[in-house]
């Protein structure tokens, strides 16, 4: 069976993405044929210029979300690899290799190195090659960008940012040893060890979930007790266990504080106290 494709990066696969994946799958049903999406697994703008770019998601959670849309197909490619495609080639190859027959194209998109700038250009090229094109409005529902998205979470605007999601903002990574301090205050922590791709939000404390447990995360340098990186550390509020080499998924929900030195470790456990009494008292 033939398939009717899209083309994207589909980072966060967020409400603007969805809307796209929905009209994918209506004009699949409509010709016939099963839906596909064309992932990079790569950040274009990565290998064109050599930047950063941090991400909602890593590759296999982009696949994951994509997958639990409803789409029949996901189908990675090394954009290293069809970078110098030209428009009407990649198509070319999308209709040789994968028998795309419809290609559903973003008012806003553009592919190929040939940098074409008109639709009606590449409804040209796809014609050439025996493919129908499709072009999308402006989402009218959504005004989500992984680019806005991005900006919400580096400012600690989890609810923002989780609203633009659909969904809830999540670190996941496995748990490795720390300084173990928490412990001594009687606070354990977990530290997280999470892709280095992934996008880190502001740091501060923020109030999260891990499965249906309530936690606090603390995203930052420790500066009470002298640290000099970065750690996410993580303290489950009434669990005692070992976890240590687990993989944990956490929910980001809100962004409690900022954070803060203080005078002491007793300061420090007196303020955790704190916390932990806001989050009870918002349940």
């Amino acid at each position: 069976m033939g398939l009717a494709a899209t083309i994207g990066f589909f980072d966060g696969v967020h409400t603007g993405h969805r809307f796209v994946l929905e009209r994918l799958q209506q004009v699949a049903s409509e010709n016939g044929l099963e839906s596909a999406v064309v992932v990079f697994e790569e950040h274009p703008q990565q290998i064109l210029r050599g930047i950063r770019v941090p991400l909602l998601t890593t590759l296999n959670e982009r696949i994951a979300l994509l997958k639990n849309s409803g789409v029949d197909h996901v189908l990675p490619f090394r954009f290293e690899e069809i970078r110098r495609l030209s428009a009407e080639a990649f198509m070319h190859l999308l209709r040789e290799k994968y028998d795309v027959c419809v290609l559903i194209m973003g008012y806003d998109h553009r592919f190929g190195s040939d940098q074409l700038m008109d639709f009606i250009d590449y409804e040209q090229c796809a014609a050439r090659v025996g493919i129908k094109l499709v072009l999308l409005p402006q989402n009218p529902r959504s005004d989500a960008s992984s680019t806005t998205i991005r900006k919400a979470l580096a400012s600690g605007n989890i609810e923002k940012a989780n609203q633009l999601l659909g969904y809830t903002y999540t670190l996941a990574g496995k748990v490795v040893p720390g300084k173990q301090i928490g412990r001594t205050i009687g606070f354990p922590t977990a530290n997280l060890s999470v892709p280095e791709e992934k996008l880190i939000p502001l740091a501060g404390v923020y109030v999260c979930k891990v499965d249906e447990m309530d936690a606090l995360l603390n995203i930052g340098n420790n500066p009470t007790t002298q640290g000099t990186e970065v750690t996410i550390e993580l303290h489950l509020i009434d669990f005692d266990g070992d976890l240590y080499g687990k993989n944990l998924s956490v929910k980001l929900l809100r962004y409690l504080r900022p954070e803060q030195k203080f005078d002491n470790i007793e300061a420090l456990r007196q303020q955790i106290m704190q916390d932990v009494r806001a989050i009870n008292n918002t349940k």
